[in-house]
């Protein structure tokens, strides 16, 4: 996982600003990208230049400046020696499991056309090693004895047990052994096949009544590779003053809602040290049974909510209905489709009725929730994936936002299964905008202005 990234060369205008979007989606999802904007020349000879933003205070700032809070690694290179210490910074940077994000070099016209003599050494391939932290004794040791105090323990699989190499694998020797249920963020869809004993199914704001029952009644929270964000907790919520073991690559992270323990460390080798530190310990039989049965009972009811073939006439289907038909018309091959989504209703329903079948089938780009990052994210999935199916799931909200990636998908020859939702506009937004007390505005086809006859004379 987050072994491959790509590289995004723009012009010093519109190009670079466009960037901003992305990479904050980037850093937001730990996704590692390198950015090579063009700047302004050093020189300042051509002063302005086209598309260059001015300052009237700070005669050093261009537009490229706006992605330093959203990259990990910032750098103007304004001398081309630069970059024999930029380039290893950065790499050092896209390829840290703590780290990893945006790194964006900053490139001035002038220093472009630029001649120097490099080293020929600098060109020569390098190994990068991936490095994956293990866990200090002193870590484990904690979150061991914390756990030997609990009966009715509870994971919470994040986007690291994904990112780890043998994370899922891990994870579901780890539930299995000691009894665990396992619910999972958006990020960490697709840890553990749906159909598990243990998968007890999506959690917080978006999840099934299994994870959400088990995380109310939950003396302790094992959270793997997760930010704790607002959906997952309920803005803490629902896990409300239980105790939490925090595991994670990214200290910042572990110490999120001030966790009873820190284990800073890869989740599969986490996992690896704790079997071995909690040696004959499970959770509380009962805890187990019941975990069972309410997870079966929410596979039922997930397979209730998908099953409708056909919509009764005069009827609209649901969400549910559709994802149902768009996972039964792709069944011939479940371990190799992926879906992806990423803004709007859709990300709630697929979270709890998505069957995904192995690690990686569920692409949910939930992080920043980047509405038009369905389509684009798409054809990213299936030049990564090229053997797999990549079916791209949106509303019109976010086809309307983005669509023009269709046309560079034909042009690649990489095909994408799009599936558009028909909500007559913004549909979520209109939805929230009157659960927020407010009358509906602006937001779906039929509020709009329909054309100059309509106006008054």
């Amino acid at each position: 996982m987050r072994r491959r990234m790509m590289a995004c060369t723009t012009s010093i205008g519109p190009g670079a600003t466009n960037l901003v979007t992305a990479a904050a989606l980037a850093h937001v999802n730990r996704l590692p990208v390198l950015l090579l904007p063009g700047d302004i020349f050093v020189s300042r000879a051509p002063d302005p230049v086209l598309q260059q933003v001015e300052s009237f205070a700070d005669g050093t700032v261009s537009a490229n400046d706006c992605l330093r809070p959203v990259s990990r690694y910032f750098d103007r290179i304004v001398h081309p020696q630069q970059l024999l210490t930029a380039l290893p910074r950065a790499i050092a940077v896209l390829t840290d499991a703590a780290l990893c994000g945006p790194v964006t070099l900053a490139l001035p016209q002038d220093v472009q056309a630029a001649a120097f003599d490099y080293p020929e050494a600098f060109f020569a391939p390098c190994h990068v090693t991936w490095r994956a932290p293990s866990p200090s004794t002193q870590d484990i040791d904690a979150a061991g004895e914390a756990l030997r105090r609990a009966t009715r323990p509870l994971i919470v699989a994040g986007g690291g047990a994904l990112y780890s190499e043998g994370g899922p694998a891990a994870l579901q020797a780890f539930a299995e052994r000691h009894g665990i249920p396992v619910a999972e963020t958006q990020a960490g869809k697709s840890a553990l096949p749906w159909d598990h004993p243990m998968q007890a199914g999506a959690i917080g704001v978006t999840g099934s009544t299994a994870a959400n029952g088990l995380a109310h009644d939950a003396d302790i929270v094992v959270a793997l590779g997760t930010r704790l964000s607002d959906f997952t907790t309920g803005s803490h919520a629902l896990l409300g003053d239980t105790a939490i073991v925090s595991v994670n690559v990214q200290p910042f992270d572990a110490l999120k809602m001030r966790p009873g323990a820190i284990v800073v460390g890869d989740v599969a080798r986490t996992l690896a040290a704790l079997t071995a530190s909690l040696d004959g310990w499970r959770a509380d039989v009962g805890w187990t049974q019941r975990a069972t049965r309410d997870n079966a009972r929410w596979r039922a009811d997930v397979d209730a909510i998908v099953a409708r073939n056909g919509v009764p006439a005069g009827q609209l289907p649901y969400e549910g209905d559709v994802i149902g038909a768009v996972q039964r018309s792709l069944a011939q091959s479940p371990a190799h489709d992926v879906v992806v989504c990423a803004a709007g209703t859709l990300p709630a329903e697929l979270h709890k009725l998505w069957r995904a079948a192995v690690p990686g089938g569920y692409h949910m780009e939930y992080g920043y929730s980047c509405m038009g990052y369905e389509i684009a994210g798409g054809l990213g999935v299936k030049m990564a994936l090229p053997g797999r199916e990549v079916i791209v799931m949106a509303g019109d909200g976010s086809y309307l936002m983005m669509n023009s990636e269709i046309a560079t998908a034909v042009a690649m020859d990489l095909k994408l299964v799009v599936v558009v939702l028909d909500n007559r506009g913004f549909a979520c937004i209109n939805r929230l905008q009157q659960a927020c007390g407010s009358p509906p505005f602006n937001n779906l086809l039929d509020d709009c202005v329909r054309g100059l006859e309509s106006a008054p004379a």
